[in-house]
């Protein structure tokens, strides 16, 4: 059902997307849509640690130490795969390169730093681990095969299966080098979706060949807010979009029809989360509401070099809505299957700020890489697993500097994450959780010195790289993995629901064929539908997306792989 206005809630990438599309395929002008938002970035942040303590945390729980600069994660691109993303980018300009489109900016920037990581696993006593070597014997060559070959026809066999589930008798693979660099690369953990697992295995089928490397991962010139976002929010305003922040929607108000399976939003009740006011906007016929329902980033909390990053008990923002619609309609799908089990799904994740680059050169002798090439997993030789097993500790990420462009010539500025933060670390005694941002930093200090020792260890400059330290960020966030927690297909709402005349759902907890989640493909990809649909543009036009998985060429590379 064509519309001729649209209201967004959330103004993250999905529905960013979708404005520019239903601007510039739906010949819609700007202030025809208007966005209802927290705040105007999603999970695709990047700003001065100031600035997101006021964002997010500063108002209820002071922070002493606002310094730096905060990411609470990083994106990877994979611009074989991320085509959906890459159209977007090609429509506006860059905000940081005159005369650049921002994907020709992304392009241009990868082409002159390529990533090839030679130091992707490393382990204490062993230095850097060849990773080319996967370990996998023939039980787990099987399992993978099976899945890599299973049909999108037969993908319901995964229903509400875990990792854990469909390798239950084959515990090996979790040991293999294969399992740790893809389960910190992309953020699997065991107890995550079996049916994910299968789609990336799909659509990332080339980047078994070279995990190792990494050689497949693409990135953007700065953080994802300056390289994405912000061109994004630009191009929109230039447009005469409204993007009004500051304003959580708080319920629907839908039509009463006699057939009670309609779906028809009348209004919106929202609150201003700077005056806590309340206030409703009315949605008429001609109006779509374009919903992105879930948040890696809702609930996430913000410590500072002394103090750690509170937990927030709270469901998220956009999932509590979701929630509220899944009450009245019975084809919207199961938040509770995303956010209601943060065992599954929780990350502490920190941004480290120095002020001068001692750390980094240390890192680059370590790994005998310089930085922007590396993306490392440590691994403990110590039984810290239920099977007492070695397991990845920590990952870390060196950007290219600067990864601001406000940040200084001298300033070096590194993000890594926890991915099981109820453990303990081996350096601090304490769950990752409940450490302070200075702990990490001695957690991590603790973990390089693993893999160097001898002489000259990093230890040897502790107190000066400590001193350094400008400020570093713990972030906890409760749903980081919620998108991978165990589901089946009807857990996620389709873009436009069966019986709804005016109401979409975009991002990451939405269900569409063959996308995998955790990408800024999948989140464009339902913006993009979700615009189509309104303005009534043909679906035949929406970006053309590879199947790699069909590619015997790349099947052939991938089963060679698995021998080695």
């Amino acid at each position: 059902m064509t519309k001729s206005k649209a209201i967004m809630i959330g103004a993250g990438l999905a529905n960013m997307a979708a404005a520019v599309y239903l601007i510039q395929e739906g010949k819609w002008k700007g202030d025809q849509i208007t966005f209802y938002s927290i705040d105007d970035h999603g999970s695709n942040d990047g700003s001065t640690a100031s600035e997101a303590a006021d964002e997010y945390w500063n108002k209820t729980h002071p922070l002493e130490n606002s310094k730096g600069f905060i990411a609470r994660g990083g994106r990877m691109l994979n611009y074989r795969t991320y085509v959906d993303l890459m159209d977007l980018l090609s429509r506006i300009p860059s905000a940081t390169e005159e005369g650049m489109t921002a994907a020709e900016d992304t392009r241009e920037f990868d082409a002159k730093h390529r990533t090839f990581d030679k130091a992707r696993l490393m382990e204490g006593g062993k230095g850097i681990i060849n990773g080319g070597k996967l370990g996998l014997n023939n039980k787990d060559r099987m399992k993978l095969t099976e899945l890599i070959l299973m049909p999108d026809s037969k993908e319901e066999k995964l229903d509400n299966v875990t990792i854990a589930d469909y390798f239950k008798d084959d515990p090996h693979m979790f040991t293999t080098n294969f399992w740790y660099m893809w389960e910190t690369t992309f953020a699997f953990r065991v107890q995550s979706s079996a049916q994910e697992l299968r789609r990336y295995m799909h659509q990332m089928i080339y980047e078994f060949t070279q995990i190792e490397h990494l050689v497949g991962v693409n990135r953007t010139r700065y953080n994802q807010f300056e390289s994405i976002m912000l061109p994004l929010i630009n191009y929109l305003k230039d447009q005469g979009v409204k993007i009004v922040l500051n304003r959580r929607v708080t319920n629907f108000e839908f039509k009463n029809t006699p057939m009670q399976d309609e779906i028809t939003v009348t209004a919106l009740r929202m609150k201003n989360t700077e005056t806590d006011e309340e206030e409703d906007v009315p949605v008429d016929d001609d109006t779509a509401v374009i919903f992105t329902n879930g948040s890696i980033t809702d609930s996430a909390t913000l410590g500072d070099f002394n103090t750690p990053a509170p937990e927030n008990m709270d469901y998220g923002a956009a999932a509590s809505l979701w929630k509220k619609a899944t009450n009245r309609f019975y084809n919207l799908g199961n938040p509770d299957k995303f956010f209601n089990d943060r065992n599954a799904s929780e990350w502490v994740s920190f941004t480290l700020t120095t002020k001068d680059h001692i750390l980094l050169n240390e890192i680059t002798r370590i790994t005998t890489q310089v930085p922007g090439n590396a993306l490392n997993s440590f691994i403990s030789t110590s039984p810290i697993t239920p099977m007492g097993n070695k397991d990845v500790n920590m990952s870390i990420v060196v950007h290219h500097q600067p990864h601001f462009t406000t940040q200084k010539p001298n300033e070096s500025v590194i993000w890594g994450y926890f991915l099981y933060p109820r453990r303990k670390g081996e350096f601090v005694d304490k769950q990752y959780i409940k450490m302070t941002g200075k702990e990490m930093v001695e957690e991590l200090l603790g973990q390089l010195s693993k893999v160097d020792p001898g002489p000259g260890n990093i230890m040897d400059k502790k107190q000066e790289i400590m001193d350094s330290v400008i400020n570093c960020i713990p972030s906890y966030m409760p749903y980081a993995s919620a998108l991978f927690n165990n589901r089946a297909k009807t857990d996620r709402p389709k873009v436009i629901p069966e019986h709804s005349t005016n109401l979409a759902f975009t991002g990451e907890f939405v269900e569409q064929p063959y996308q995998m989640v955790f990408t800024e493909q999948s989140a464009v990809r339902s913006g993009e539908i979700a615009a189509y649909h309104f303005a009534g543009v043909p679906m035949a036009k929406l970006v053309k997306n590879p199947r790699y998985d069909k590619d015997v060429k790349t099947l052939a590379k991938a089963t060679r792989k698995m021998f080695e």
